[in-house]
């Protein structure tokens, strides 16, 4: 897939502020901090769509953008950021699953992990919930390049063990990085693929 053009079409806090026109829609979402805003920045060779920022919780509404004016990338608020008050976190807590569970254009949310480290509890209580309600996900490993390739690829078998404990078949993957740019194509090539079979 090319991208063409990718532009900011709004932010919301509720499914029903969320842009009319009904396009496919793939969400974003991770730890604070987990290198979420570079990714879509990557993904759209654009290093201004969306805002970065090396303090965690910058992004706390729903962003839409609109690719190639076909489609919606959605940047959702992290999660698991715990220096923000408690009225603050479940704000975006709402925020998040008002989006998540109700927007009937949500075709794929990818859930990024860090591939530094074990993948979380909290992550793993995340993905839970999505199996629970049903939401098609897959997960990205960011910060890719941060590593040795035989320290990320053992990395990564120890994050499918801990994720076959939980799970009996593993979702899609993909690694990725924002300074390299490993991982773009895949992604974008996936959803062309979802693209063209919704």
């Amino acid at each position: 897939m090319k991208i063409l053009e990718a532009v900011f079409a709004g932010s919301s806090t509720r499914v029903s502020q969320k842009p009319k026109d009904r396009l496919p829609e793939f969400a974003f979402i991770g730890r604070s901090n987990v290198g979420k805003s570079s990714l879509i920045n990557m993904l759209c060779r654009n290093g201004k769509l969306a805002m970065t920022s090396s303090t965690p919780g910058k992004t706390k509404v729903v962003n839409h953008f609109r690719v190639n004016r076909s489609w919606y990338l959605v940047d959702l608020p992290g999660y698991g950021y715990a220096k923000m008050s408690r009225q603050g976190q479940e704000a975006l807590a709402a925020a998040v699953r008002d989006y998540v569970y109700f927007s009937e254009d949500l075709v794929q949310l990818f859930v990024l992990i860090d591939s530094r480290h074990d993948i979380g509890r909290t992550d793993m209580d995340f993905l839970a919930e999505l199996g629970e309600n049903s939401i098609p996900f897959a997960i990205i490993f960011t910060k890719c390049d941060k590593q040795g390739p035989n320290v990320l690829a053992a990395q990564i078998r120890r994050d499918e063990e801990l994720l076959l404990q939980e799970w009996e078949e593993l979702p899609p993957m993909f690694c990725s990085s924002s300074q390299d740019g490993r991982g773009r194509d895949e992604i974008l090539d996936y959803i062309q693929s979802l693209l063209n079979n919704s």
